[in-house]
């Protein structure tokens, strides 16, 4: 018998190699689970909401791990203080709580949400942004980036965006796609789907920078959606300027459950 925990998790993925673990190598799983080992003496299943890539940061990635039922009752009031004097600075754990044992950080998840964060101006990336924040050497529009944003809601087969692996589908339902410039002059954009492909969003907003700075038409980047095979035009955009946001799961036990079932099955396009 286990108790299932979730923690709500944020990092600077600027010195990992990303999430999942890999021999001799530093990942934000293998940070997170030495020290869950060192703390709780075995732990089991430690699952993620979004494996993400190396140079990758989060602000609210989701992730579940099982753990003995004692050391649970003695640690889980000062858990995250613990965490916070383990961790490395570049991982925080922001929330750790009892989840029902349905709930399943990956497949439970309806939605994942990301922003990528890009300025053109002319001197760069703020100093203190750098790391988050890609500069872009061409002055962008923001009406030609939501042009070609909007030609990309709604479920796709996103082959040409994604880096394939065999017996995997393309195929996703993007709820939300668009961009906005903050007050600092900033350009975001938030892009959320019940799930992505390898390499997906960052693709997607290489193929709109390329409308954004006139060098594509803003029609172009949805003509892309006709393809079975990625699309080798598509420049994948740098990782460090990609955050994940935001995960959303179903509100009570039996919703978790029937999402995880549903996760599970390939799909088709209509």
């Amino acid at each position: 018998m286990s108790v299932r925990v979730r923690l709500d998790v944020s990092y600077d993925g600027t010195d990992f190699s990303g999430w999942a673990l890999q021999p001799g190598r530093r990942t934000v799983a293998g940070e997170l689970l030495a020290v869950l080992e060192r703390l709780f003496g075995s732990v089991e299943g430690l699952t993620v909401a979004g494996r993400t890539d190396a140079g990758v940061h989060a602000t609210g990635q989701v992730c579940h791990v099982d753990v003995p039922p004692e050391r649970w009752a003695v640690l889980a009031p000062a858990l995250v203080r613990k965490l916070s004097g383990l961790l490395p600075p570049d991982v925080r754990v922001l929330a750790a709580a009892e989840a029902p044992p349905e709930f399943d950080a990956r497949f439970s998840a309806l939605a994942r949400r990301y922003e990528y964060r890009v300025t053109d101006a002319p001197y760069g990336a703020d100093p203190l942004r750098r790391r988050n924040t890609l500069a872009w050497p061409r002055p962008l529009d923001l009406e030609r980036l939501n042009a070609a944003a909007a030609g990309l809601v709604g479920e796709h087969d996103f082959a040409a965006f994604c880096r394939r692996k065999e017996h995997a589908s393309t195929i996703r339902a993007v709820a939300r796609m668009d961009w906005r410039r903050d007050p600092d002059g900033t350009l975001v954009a938030t892009v959320e789907a019940d799930a992505f492909c390898w390499s997906m969003v960052r693709s997607l907003v290489g193929a709109q920078l390329a409308t954004g700075d006139g060098r594509r038409a803003s029609q172009w980047p949805a003509t892309l959606l006709t393809r079975a095979v990625r699309a080798d035009e598509v420049v994948v955009a740098p990782a460090h300027g990609l955050t994940l946001v935001a995960v959303t799961y179903p509100p009570d036990s039996a919703s978790l459950l029937a999402r995880a079932e549903q996760t599970r099955r390939r799909r088709d396009l209509a």
